[in-house]
């Protein structure tokens, strides 16, 4: 198989965020196990000007969604971010991945020429075309998310390794 826009994304995102959901369940049941109050893990963070657990999870989604959508040239679905339980987070989660199910292999590859802004004023990044788009910019950021979620969850004794941070692959 060659690589196409859709295959360095979709599949990226879908196993990920599959992994990203077991990790949020693991999370969630340590929580109770524990006795730790689930605020208190959904609202940890790394470092106190870094983004809490919800919010890095909420972003990892936003690129899952907006990425294939841009090079789609399809609208991005707007989510509230207000999530604020696991459960929550898995449905975004699962939100998520049917809309980028939703969208056809074709549509996505042929981003590959089409130029994409990402933001909006000031905070607007404009890209030539998909692959830059991709490689320079969306999958950095989302894999940095994902990371962070990750990182987060360890930090606060949820025990988690590599094998759950990837999850399943093919």
């Amino acid at each position: 198989m060659s690589m196409t826009l859709y295959t360095a994304t979709v599949p990226v995102f879908r196993q990920m965020l599959d992994a990203l959901a077991a990790v949020l369940e693991k999370a969630e049941n340590h929580a109770l196990e524990n006795r730790i109050e689930p605020a208190a893990l959904l609202q940890a963070r790394l470092f106190p000007d870094m983004f809490p657990l919800v919010r890095q999870v909420q972003i990892a989604a936003d690129f899952a969604k907006g990425t294939p959508a841009r090079l789609a040239g399809a609208e991005v679905p707007r989510y509230e971010d207000d999530e604020t339980s696991f459960s929550e987070l898995q449905q975004r989660i699962t939100k998520t991945l049917g809309f980028i199910d939703s969208l056809q292999a074709a549509d996505i590859d042929a981003g590959a020429g089409r130029a994409i802004t990402h933001g909006t004023g000031e905070r607007a990044r404009h890209f030539a075309g998909g692959e830059a788009y991709v490689t320079r910019f969306a999958l950095p950021n989302f894999y940095f998310h994902i990371t962070t979620a990750y990182a987060i969850l360890r930090h606060n004794g949820v025990p988690i390794g590599k094998k759950d941070f990837i999850g399943q692959y093919e």
